[in-house]
């Protein structure tokens, strides 16, 4: 009647219900032999649930002593009446805050996307609300409601926002969904996308003469480099700017090691080594000459969380003269990656960058108006680049091509004249274009 199996190192009971609707029952972490005895007790309760029948005496003095956590699972099944008064429901503000404290493999910024998808879920179901009577229609409305009034009456949430609010609440009820909590996750509906959609509209490459204007109208040296990191370093921000110690660098090498609190949880990928680049050097070795702790951290003054770093930095954007852009941080970190693509192999630069090549081509690197300048100038110098064939006269422009003596259009598919190679880089595109 029912069959048991693991299922992410804890126990799966599979069974079908009174409707002929295969369930399956999380009873835990626990020894099979006792996750055989929680499977031999719950074909029992199917039994006499089916046959209207008496619960045997075994299984009745089972289900009054399996504790709490496991009634309110068969509750959730409809194996059992609704526990005792003592045994309250799982709710949703408990169960989410919960979780998010029990998360100790994940970074500090990924909890702050988990706590405000928790205070959006209370504001429209409530910290109360048993978190296994949430329907699929309700969740629906949670989502349309984050899209109406997210940041206040009829001020909503972007798609790719709400979407990603969406993606952590079905993170919170599949884990339900594993305790045995509840029975489905109300999320996973193709009505309730998940995913967020590329979007390259608000790339922005900031310049040079731009990056100028910003450090020259920074009011301290530090912000300046907090900046400058961003720009010319690539480095994440605020994680990777406020875990950097002067100890990190390295002044004889001219390394830098960026400690990541994004991807530590990744075997091998909690720090990563960056040159020290040249429009770094000398704001560093300003502030560490004025450090009074040459081991602590580099950035000292924007530490506390009351610190609005992209507030101040659109501050600063509008002293220098410049209209702000959009995901601030992001294309600084997007502007140096392309910079970098454009003179050093691309696993070099995303190696720095911290990211892999895909990563890099699907949400970094950008096409700027200077690639197509140097594409045009490039095509114009190898269409027009003469080819030296002994004394014969060189390619003329268009398609005909013209033969040395009597001056008459030659067939195509004639040999080549005898060529002298050299160290032209277009002398390839030459022959090609000539051919």
């Amino acid at each position: 009647m029912a069959s048991l199996s693991k299922n992410r190192n804890a126990w799966n009971i599979r069974y079908v219900d009174r409707d002929g609707v295969q369930k399956s029952f999380y009873p835990g972490k626990m020894p099979k032999k006792a996750a055989e005895g929680v499977k031999r007790h719950l074909e029992q309760l199917l039994t006499s649930q089916t046959a209207s029948t008496a619960v045997p005496a075994e299984t009745a003095a089972w289900v009054a002593d399996c504790g709490d956590v496991m009634r309110q699972k068969l509750y959730t099944h409809g194996l059992i009446a609704r526990p005792t008064a003592e045994a309250k429901p799982v709710t949703i503000g408990g169960f989410t805050a919960d979780y998010i404290s029990g998360r100790g493999d994940v970074c500090e910024g990924s909890k702050v996307l988990w706590r405000r998808c928790r205070r959006y879920l209370v504001k429209v179901f409530g910290d109360d609300r048993p978190i296994e009577s949430v329907s699929l229609g309700e969740a629906k409305d949670f989502r349309h409601w984050m899209l109406r009034e997210g940041r206040g009456p009829g001020r909503g949430l972007s798609e790719n926002t709400v979407r990603k609010m969406c993606s952590i609440a079905s993170q919170f009820f599949t884990d339900a969904a594993d305790r045995g909590v509840v029975n489905r996750n109300p999320f996973i509906h193709r009505d309730i996308p998940r995913t967020v959609r590329e979007n390259r509209s608000r790339d922005f490459f900031v310049t040079r003469e731009m990056a100028d204007k910003v450090l020259a109208a920074c009011l301290d040296d530090e912000w300046r480099l907090v900046f400058a990191l961003g720009r010319f370093g690539g480095l994440r921000c605020p994680s990777e700017h406020l875990s950097l110690r002067w100890k990190d660098v390295d002044w004889k090498k001219g390394r830098i090691v960026v400690t990541s609190p994004k991807t530590e949880r990744h075997s091998g990928k909690g720090s990563r080594t960056i040159p020290l680049f040249p429009e770094l050097r000398p704001l560093l070795q300003s502030l560490y000459a004025a450090a009074e702790d040459k081991r602590g951290f580099v950035i000292t003054r924007y530490r506390d969380r009351s610190c609005n770093l992209r507030t101040r930095l659109l501050q600063t954007i509008r002293r220098a003269g410049l209209e702000p852009w959009g995901k601030l941080f992001h294309n600084l970190r997007a502007t140096r990656e392309t910079e970098l693509a454009a003179e050093f192999p691309i696993h070099v630069v995303c190696q720095w960058i911290g990211h892999s090549v895909q990563v890099a081509s699907k949400n970094y690197l950008q096409v700027r108006d200077e690639d197509f300048s140097r594409a045009t100038d490039a095509a114009h110098y190898s269409a027009h680049l003469s080819v030296t064939a002994g004394d014969g006269p060189s390619v003329p422009d268009g398609d005909t091509h013209m033969d040395d003596a009597k001056q008459k259009p030659r067939k195509r598919g004639k040999s080549l004249p005898s060529l002298k190679r050299t160290s032209d880089p277009g002398w390839t595109r030459t022959i090609v274009a000539w051919m």
